[in-house]
């Protein structure tokens, strides 16, 4: 099971925010390019980033941060999501090095697109379905729309995409730990990968997490933990790749 660090990008800083609200944000640091060089030190086989400001935007905004991330470490996959609403943008950052585009608001807006999208670029389209009490938020988690999460997920599996990131927004930001139970559920329901995240706060959600892994669970983003503290990555990062995903 991979550890996946998240760094989200405001105004060209590495932020985390609470429950996906952009007035409740705290600033870690003001070298993204840095921080990322930290996790990949620590072991990270995979970066998460976010392009907060892309979010509200519909388009990026955070471009030339995320391209210098991806040029300073080459051999580290990068997944991307904020902003990306066209096939020009997930064009251009699979030419800049990212490996893996995610689709979230207009996944769930524009279906359609999301199938054209895994036929043209097989391998390399992640949807993140962010959800609360099941129902799918969009729009930087500013609304909340009537589709349920796992129906939205056997949608989108049918049409290729390479996995599902599974953020639970109650628990994002909150330090309250991970929601191992509909995460567990989404992964039984799909047989495409399941990438978990939001809550992620000690080494107890890393284990509690494996424990499932075998249903489909290949890995786990996780922010706040890490950069507070409460969580060593990596310690973790090692207690992860234990875990079988098959």
């Amino acid at each position: 099971m991979l550890l996946i660090p998240a760094i989200d990008l405001k105004e060209g800083k590495c932020v985390r925010l609470r429950q996906g609200r952009m007035d409740d944000d705290t600033v870690f640091s003001d070298d993204p390019v840095a921080v990322a060089g930290k996790w990949v030190a620590a072991g990270a086989k995979r970066i998460h980033l976010v392009d907060l400001d892309g979010a509200f935007a519909g388009k990026p905004v955070n471009a030339n941060i995320i391209k210098a991330i991806v040029a300073a470490f080459p051999d580290v996959p990068v997944q991307i999501g904020g902003g990306i609403r066209d096939e020009e943008t997930i064009q251009a950052y699979l030419d800049a090095g990212v490996e893996y585009v995610i689709i979230g608001t207009k996944a769930v807006n524009e279906p359609h697109f999301v199938s054209n999208m895994a036929l043209e670029y097989p391998r390399h389209i992640i949807v993140g379905l962010d959800a609360k009490n099941g129902k799918v938020a969009i729009d930087g988690w500013s609304k909340l729309s009537k589709h349920d999460v796992i129906d939205l997920a056997q949608h989108f599996e049918a049409d290729g995409v390479e996995a599902i990131i599974y953020t639970d927004i109650s628990r994002d930001g909150m330090m309250q730990g991970v929601n191992v139970e509909a995460t567990a559920r989404l992964a039984r329901a799909i047989t495409i990968p399941v990438i978990a995240s939001g809550g992620i706060t000690s080494i107890d959600d890393i284990k509690a997490l494996g424990a499932v892994a075998h249903e489909g669970i290949i890995g786990a983003i996780t922010g706040r933990a890490i950069y507070e503290g409460t969580l060593d990555f990596a310690e973790a990062e090692i207690l992860a790749q234990s875990y079988c995903i098959l």
